[in-house]
């Protein structure tokens, strides 16, 4: 790269510094990007006359709000809910929502920004955006969510609709919340219409909407191996999350011949020797959903396996990896540890989970890294197409559905290897990702003049 884009990147990322004061998470996401785009427009005058990437990392809009309710002790409790719509140049935002303590307008706006390049990336006509709260729903009583959720969506209902914001699931935010969301927008609209995905099929809802996320990323890892001669069967995978994205992957995974051999969440990682088979799944499945547990209890239910309290599993010998939890979860010291156990290619099930230092460790070994953007982006797929079916008021079934995802996950494959091919049998998918997700969105905005 030559040194006036380094100057460049530099004036650029300190304008975007100063415009979001302490939003660590989102100048993180930003400066990810950044650092491949400049060097793509270098000699491409109207991307910069237009100013397309700091439009693009200026969101359209950022709205919040005040989010009342009464818990089960008849306490008045007060958050804080946001809806981030930041790129709607080649369609309706859209974009998950997510409950959780650590929810705030940085961690909302690095969300809303990957979304805007992850569904240019699926070639469907989809915006980037982010919701959600600082309410987190773990040891609430059925109630006291549905609550919530009728409380957020009275404030969130006037700021959404099927052709201009729809929404999903997220962290913290699954069938239940869903569920009771849409009840309040149909209750306050008077109006059933495809205002958000993740629906259960009883109403609206697509088939494969709970795998896609999962399977995505394990297709998108397949596809990765497969461009190098190689594949899954017999391979050993540590995964990292024991919720939907998580369980799918491992699900897939084994299908697939690999074998997982950890789970995690917030309190530690559970390493099975033996192999998490599809019988354990289901077992994590009804912890997790319905029991609502910790995967500190697999260890007590299958005697070969350890919890180990505190800890992530990066540093367990594998072949494979798939971070599927959360943002930042895998630092350096760790991506190191996992290239010197011999891992070879990781498939980013969440949303920005490798630190900046952790995928610079990953570039240098030169090894197979699918990020987040490009690995996951199954999941808002199968939500564009949920979309197409509210629509048309249809419902494709699981094998369909299961076929297009596979096909939207080699087609996101080629566009990595067609902008991120280092030559010498290396391919940049961080690089390709970019580069692709931002070429339909820049040329869409160019076509709307500044606007």
């Amino acid at each position: 790269m030559a040194v006036s884009d380094h100057v460049d990147i530099e004036k650029f990322m300190e304008g975007v510094k100063k415009r979001n004061p302490g939003q660590t998470e989102f100048i993180q996401a930003v400066q990810e990007v950044a650092q491949d785009i400049f060097e793509f427009i270098d000699d491409k005058e109207e991307y910069h006359e237009a100013q397309i990437l700091r439009r693009i990392a200026e969101p359209d809009r950022v709205v919040s709000f005040r989010v009342c309710w009464e818990d089960d002790n008849h306490n008045i409790r007060v958050q804080r809910g946001w809806r981030v719509q930041n790129n709607n140049a080649i369609g309706p935002y859209k974009g998950g929502i997510r409950f959780h303590s650590s929810v705030n307008e940085s961690v909302l706006k690095f969300l809303a920004f990957e979304q805007t390049f992850k569904n240019s990336l699926t070639g469907l006509p989809m915006g980037g955006g982010k919701g959600g709260s600082n309410f987190n729903p773990k040891g609430k009583s059925d109630s006291e969510v549905m609550r919530f959720c009728q409380s957020f969506m009275t404030e969130l209902y006037r700021h959404i609709g099927p052709d201009t914001d729809v929404p999903a699931g997220d962290i913290g935010v699954g069938g239940r919340e869903i569920g009771y969301m849409f009840g309040q927008y149909k209750r306050i609209t008077n109006r059933w219409e495809g205002v958000l995905t993740g629906k259960a099929i009883e109403y609206g809802g697509s088939q494969m909407r709970p795998e896609a996320t999962g399977y995505g990323a394990v297709y998108f890892l397949r596809n990765m191996l497969n461009h190098k001669d190689d594949g899954i069967e017999g391979k050993t995978a540590v995964i990292s999350g024991s919720g939907n994205v998580a369980t799918h992957a491992a699900e897939m995974m084994t299908k697939l011949g690999g074998k997982v051999v950890t789970l995690s969440d917030s309190d530690g990682f559970i390493h099975d020797p033996d192999g998490i088979d599809q019988d354990k799944i289901d077992w994590v499945k009804d912890l997790k959903n319905n029991r609502r547990g910790r995967i500190s209890e697999y260890a007590d239910e299958f005697s070969n396996a350890t919890f180990y309290e505190g800890e992530r599993p990066w540093h367990v010998e594998c072949d494979l990896a798939l971070p599927c939890a959360t943002q930042n979860e895998l630092n350096e010291d760790e991506a190191k540890a996992l290239v010197d156990n011999g891992c070879i290619a990781v498939s980013e099930g969440a949303n920005m989970p490798t630190t900046l230092d952790g995928v610079k460790v990953f570039h240098d070994a030169k090894i197979m890294y699918g990020p987040g953007k490009a690995a996951n982006a199954g999941g808002v797929a199968v939500s564009g197409l949920e979309m197409s079916q509210n629509a048309e008021r249809i419902s494709w079934n699981q094998d369909r559905l299961g076929d297009m995802l596979t096909e939207l996950m080699e087609g996101i494959h080629g566009k990595c290897v067609e902008y991120g091919d280092q030559g010498e049998g290396y391919v940049d998918y961080v690089k390709g990702a970019n580069i692709a997700g931002f070429k339909k969105v820049a040329d869409a905005m160019l076509a709307f003049g500044v606007v």
